[in-house]
């Protein structure tokens, strides 16, 4: 696929369609029957970053052909059912610090727009969506296992559902599509907010309480060149995901996720929908045949032409 220029307020914002755009932002900021409001508070303002920011959406490096990690999977987070938080009032990442906040289940790799996004391991293309008051346009891809990673806030996706990807092969192009650019722009910094999911659930890739880091080369993630590696698909349990299907109290959620045809990329959006909208579900349930294994599989999830390495923001 092309990669032209991208188109700032359509791509890089990712604002087009506007009313669809809009009708998003909306269920953020005023929630829905099945969705709480966001919440916002003085502790947000901890998102913007005056001195980053404004030279990443330049498009350029804070320093050279580095990713700034900006912010950590939470591990204490707040009641979803209060609704998604972008306040710091329970924080605590992987190291015992504080770099993330209350409802943040992710990593945030902060980089120049138009950077390119590569896949972190062998996989196929899952599902592409694109939801204004969650993540922007996002890229999800299956890695066997029960592991699945997301890439959200891009500007452009270079693949196509079913596509089978290579670990290292540029997939996407980061931006900072999402309500999140809107509200803070120039001071929020442009990044790509990196998903890992093993049996359904966001799990942190780093290396904490024990467990063992799921990045490939050590407790931090370095990038890869694209190479060729086996793949087998997760296996799909078709009971278990009917059985998640049914726990969603939404219909309208429901009926979307049962047109989908192909049974992993209904399982991807089982997944998804779980993910970003908790609380249209009774319970959350795996679709997958098999547990999965927590393994040291993944490599950063930036193309190796682009970035050497990733720096705390919090070190600097």
């Amino acid at each position: 696929m092309e990669q032209g220029r991208l188109r700032f307020f359509g791509e890089v914002l990712g604002l087009s369609p506007l009313p669809e755009r809009l009708r998003q932002a909306r269920i953020a900021l005023a929630g829905e029957v099945d969705v709480p409001p966001s919440r916002f508070g003085p502790t947000s303002l901890s998102q913007l970053r005056p001195r980053i920011g404004p030279w990443l959406w330049a498009g350029r490096f804070v320093i050279p052909r580095t990713a700034l990690v900006t912010n950590l999977y939470n591990h204490t987070p707040t009641p979803i059912e209060a609704g998604w938080s972008v306040e710091k009032t329970q924080v605590r990442d992987f190291r015992g610090r504080r770099l993330t906040y209350d409802s943040h289940n992710g990593t945030d790799f902060s980089v120049p727009v138009g950077t390119p996004v590569a896949a972190a391991a062998p996989g196929r293309v899952v599902r592409i969506a694109s939801e204004y008051n969650r993540g922007g346009l996002k890229l999800f891809l299956d890695h066997g296992g029960g592991l699945m990673t997301c890439t959200a806030h891009l500007a452009r996706t270079l693949v196509r559902v079913g596509d089978r990807v290579e670990r290292g092969q540029t997939v996407a192009l980061s931006g900072y599509s999402g309500l999140d650019a809107l509200v803070t722009f120039p001071w929020g910094t442009p990044h790509i907010h990196f998903n890992v999911w093993l049996d359904g659930v966001p799990v942190d890739p780093f290396p904490h309480a024990g467990e063992v880091s799921m990045w490939r080369d050590g407790d931090v993630p370095l990038p890869s060149d694209p190479t060729t590696e086996p793949y087998a698909p997760s296996p799909i349990d078709p009971d278990r995901l009917e059985a998640g299907i049914e726990a969603c109290s939404t219909v309208a959620s429901r009926e979307r996720i049962r047109a989908i045809v192909a049974m992993d990329e209904r399982a991807a959006g089982l997944v998804a929908e779980m993910c970003y909208y908790p609380t249209r579900f009774r319970e959350p349930v795996s679709p997958f045949a098999v547990r999965g294994v927590r393994e040291p599989v993944l490599t950063l999830p930036l193309a190796r032409e682009a970035v050497d390495r990733v720096v705390f923001v919090d070190d600097l």
